[in-house]
């Protein structure tokens, strides 16, 4: 249905975006080896770096987002961006009339508005994928002019108003992931038999999180019913100095520090518990792989999107939700030990978390795509 089409994907900005586009690109070029893909993006962002590697072709596109700030800054910035947006188009009408894309899908990200946008006004088919529980701004306008609408999560459908009928497909996993086997992994990392705590802050780090979990583990690591991995984040170096000045002792073998997780199959496939952001990858990751945890939205995420993703999973029992406002090292030590002391309750947690999983999210989607090319 999809060989020798020619398929334009649009998607930037942050690694929600990308990685399930380039998985369904992936997808596309397995089930259908003679179809052309060309990805959409900015020069500046993580797209530049991450399509290319990934082995596609990668056109770019200046577009950038408003800034709700009035300070002069922020003004210059969104004349700049208004700039942007009226050059988009011509831009866009280029690389279309180089291409000759049969299909096109957004995966959100600022990008994507002008790229769907434009095909859709030009006849072409066109579909958006939105991996969050709160809709972004570019893939609410969107859905009302495109083909089809994928969702993750189908609490976002109340917040658009689609042409048609949203689809249900999930969010792309990483078969590295879903191939993880938790007592290998707990072998390679080291680990005994008591509950293993994964915390994170993604890859730059999370200062909230980071204060919290210094805490924790400064107050817990003795009592030793439990082993810690933190990952601090690129950004957050002095965390292994603090500890040691709070008299941790950082070669014990229940306290592992990292900068960043580039293993992260193997430490999610060990984990018993994680601590987190809410981002819809992530939360996508530990219902694939059925693993209980404790959210931190990050509060300035656009729309608050973090949020509603992270309450998708507590109403469904799946997970615990820490707003950052209420977030102390106290409360934070009060659900991890009440979560140790109920190791059925962790259980059920993750039996909810797997229940909530799709995982041939990548199938569903290419699906939607011959239909939508039909």
């Amino acid at each position: 249905m999809l060989n020798g089409k020619n398929i334009v994907f649009a998607a930037g900005g942050t690694g929600g975006h990308i990685n399930p586009a380039l998985a369904v690109a992936g997808e596309v070029r397995k089930q259908y080896p003679d179809s052309n893909i060309l990805f959409i993006g900015t020069a500046e962002k993580m797209e530049a770096r991450l399509v290319p590697a990934a082995g596609y072709d990668f056109r770019t596109i200046k577009i950038s987002g408003f800034s709700r700030s009035f300070s002069p800054g922020a003004i210059k910035h969104n004349i700049k961006t208004v700039t942007y947006m009226l050059k988009s188009t011509s831009a866009v009408k280029k690389i279309f009339a180089d291409f000759k894309p049969d299909l096109v899908i957004g995966f959100g990200g600022y990008v994507s508005g002008p790229v769907v946008r434009t095909a859709a006004k030009l006849g072409i088919p066109t579909a958006i994928h939105e991996q969050n529980a709160f809709p972004g701004v570019t893939n609410k306008a969107l859905a009302k002019v495109v083909d089809a609408v994928m969702l993750t999560a189908e609490q976002a459908e109340k917040y658009m108003q689609p042409k048609n009928p949203v689809i249900i497909t999930g969010l792309p996993v990483r078969g590295e992931l879903l191939e993880a086997d938790r007592d290998i992994a707990r072998a390679e990392l080291g680990l005994d038999e008591k509950p293993f705590i994964l915390s994170m802050g993604g890859s730059l780090g999370a200062r909230a999180i980071n204060d919290s979990m210094l805490e924790v583990i400064a107050n817990r690591w003795q009592v030793n019913n439990c082993t810690f991995m933190h990952a601090t984040g690129k950004d957050c170096k002095d965390f292994p100095q603090r500890l040691e000045e709070k008299g941790v002792n950082l070669n014990a073998k229940n306290v592992i520090v990292r900068d960043y997780i580039d293993d992260m199959h193997r430490c999610l496939a060990a984990a018993d518990l994680v601590i987190c952001r809410a981002g819809a990858s992530s939360l996508s990751e530990f219902q694939a792989m059925g693993k209980p945890s404790i959210l931190i939205p990050y509060p300035y995420a656009a729309e608050n999107h973090q949020y509603h993703n992270a309450k998708a999973l507590a109403d469904n029992g799946a997970a615990i939700v820490v707003e950052e406002k209420n977030l102390t090292p106290a409360v934070l030590m009060q659900h991890i030990d009440t979560l140790l002391e109920s190791p059925g309750k962790l259980d059920s947690m993750g039996r909810a978390a797997k229940g909530m999983a799709v995982l041939d999210a990548q199938q569903r989607i290419v699906k939607v795509l011959e239909s939508v090319i039909k």
